[in-house]
């Protein structure tokens, strides 16, 4: 079983994709100390995320955040996140150029046939390519199934169950886990959120079923509620004699020291109500742009919406949704905190 820890990547949703060179420098440096086997950096989008006029652009380029961990290049292997729509095919060869190990190339579930050629380059550039199926739970068995012929004749490494909107317990992952073992000769990884405050247990779940990949990050940092806290899952490790591997007390005070003074989320009744509904909070600003617009209630629209479609944000539908909910004057959206996902689309 291997640690994948996200901190740099998922984290860097939560300080507006700011994490620095130096900051990259010192987190892997920590990380690998306490011997996390991988360790994922750059934009929280991925490869091209964070280019000027796309998204929030980040404090560094991809090749900075690269070049910095290159410099200080441990046993820990470092990567970077793929979305084949952001990122052009070409600059996988960064990941080559400054010593990356692995790629992990993100698509909907249902969407698959667009990593192809992605994880076809990957391969010949010689990395180790997770294909991360986000949204997971929105698959039938079949469809999941369907998903994971492809990516293995594609040539993908590890196939990663992919929790986005915190919205799985372990029934959930245990039935897409078993298609997993059906299919056979495939990796197995698990990436959670805690929405719905299940992050850290379904992570030891997985580990206990024998996933070979979990990822983690220090203090939960991480989109929207966040994710399984890196020195949670190790302490929880340690104390069940699962595994002694990895330093607890050098996370614990690595989460202590750098992440907490910055990471001042806590999850609130949006994350919960996503966490419940499997919606995406990457679509926060469309609620509330419709929400402005019709004076309705943010959470009865996000319950609203998800009942037609979990994966993909329809503004034409979500506005006309919105349309024929009833007003609710007294419902207060600076109350809820949207600011803080602003910045964060996937499109």
């Amino acid at each position: 079983m291997n640690l994948m820890d996200v901190t740099l990547r998922d984290g860097s949703y939560a300080v507006n994709f700011q994490f620095s060179e130096y900051d990259t420098k010192t987190l892997y440096q920590k990380l690998d100390q306490a011997n996390i086997e991988y360790v994922e950096i750059g934009h929280g989008v991925g490869i091209g995320g964070g280019k000027p006029g796309e998204r929030e652009e980040a404090l560094c380029t991809d090749e900075e955040y690269l070049k910095a961990a290159q410099m200080v290049c441990g046993t820990a292997k470092y990567g970077m996140f793929c979305i084949p729509e952001i990122a052009g095919i070409l600059e996988l060869e960064l990941l080559k150029q400054y010593g990356a190990s692995f790629v992990r190339i993100g698509s909907p579930v249902n969407k698959v046939d667009d990593t192809k050629k992605y994880i076809e380059k990957a391969k010949e550039l010689g990395l180790e390519v997770m294909a991360n199926y986000m949204k997971s739970y929105v698959a039938t068995p079949e469809e999941f199934s369907e998903s994971v012929k492809k990516s293995k004749a594609y040539g993908a490494d590890v196939i990663y169950i992919v929790d986005s909107a915190g919205n799985m317990n372990t029934d959930d992952i245990m039935k897409y886990y078993e298609i997993l073992q059906r299919e056979g000769n495939v990796k197995t990884g698990f990436h959670g959120h805690n929405n719905l405050g299940l992050a850290v247990s379904n992570s030891l779940f997985a580990v206990k079923k024998g996933f070979d990949f979990v990822d983690t990050s220090l203090f939960g940092i991480g989109r929207s509620a966040g994710n399984a806290a890196t020195e949670l899952v190790v302490a929880n490790l340690n104390k069940e004699q699962i595994s002694n591997s990895y330093d607890f007390k050098k996370l614990v005070v690595c989460a202590e020291k750098y992440i907490k003074p910055i990471y001042k989320n806590s999850y609130n009744a949006l994350d919960i109500y996503c966490g419940i509904a499997g919606f995406h909070t990457s679509y926060m600003k469309y609620i509330h742009k419709y929400c402005s617009k019709y004076q309705v209630d943010p959470l009865d629209l996000i319950a609203e919406y998800a009942k037609y479609d979990k994966v993909n944000m329809d503004e034409e539908l979500l506005e006309e949704l919105a349309r024929r909910m009833p007003a609710d004057t007294e419902c207060n959206l600076t109350g809820f905190g949207f600011e803080r996902y602003f910045g964060c689309e996937q499109k």
